[in-house]
């Protein structure tokens, strides 16, 4: 599953925004479609995905270790609380609409999961780490999810709400 879920919130993201554009009527506003696809990395990537990580952290910390090629830790507490933030945080981005909101779990977004993604790069390296919950799909996601966000924030800033 720790494969799998990473990917799986994307794919959702991808096809709710697809479907939320097609309904919005024409002629449609500028942004539309980058509007749409913000909503839903921030439900399903950063929302559901940082409640998935905390559920894991703090419910189940010796197979999540054991997944990312870790021993069990008690700083796992800690990273699965900062889950849940992120995660509850994300959940209320996706449906609130103030751009400042957006940008600013966003820009949490990168300093957190880009943070995770060097540390698994350095586990990769120093450690030859490749476990699938430190080198596989989560480590892409967690560059392209806060990337994705802010380029697809400043790409609407022009049409935010105040």
């Amino acid at each position: 599953m720790v494969f799998w879920f990473p990917i799986a919130m994307w794919v959702l993201a991808i096809f709710f925004a697809g479907v939320a554009f097609g309904r919005t009527p024409e002629p449609r506003p500028p942004g539309a479609l980058a509007a749409a696809f913000i909503r839903y990395l921030l439900l399903f990537p950063v929302g559901i995905q940082g409640l998935w990580g905390a559920l894991g952290h703090i419910g189940f910390p010796a197979q999540t270790a054991a997944s990312i090629g870790w021993a069990p830790s008690p700083f796992q507490f800690e990273v699965g609380v900062c889950n849940l933030g992120v995660g509850v945080v994300g959940l209320i981005a996706a449906f609130h609409p103030s751009w400042n909101f957006r940008l600013a779990i966003s820009i949490f977004t990168l300093f957190f999961l880009g943070g995770a993604a060097w540390g698994h790069v350095v586990q990769m390296m120093t450690a030859g780490n490749f476990a699938p919950g430190n080198a596989g799909p989560i480590f892409y996601t967690d560059i392209l999810t806060p990337v994705s966000l802010l380029i697809l924030l400043l790409l609407t800033r022009k049409h935010a709400r105040p």
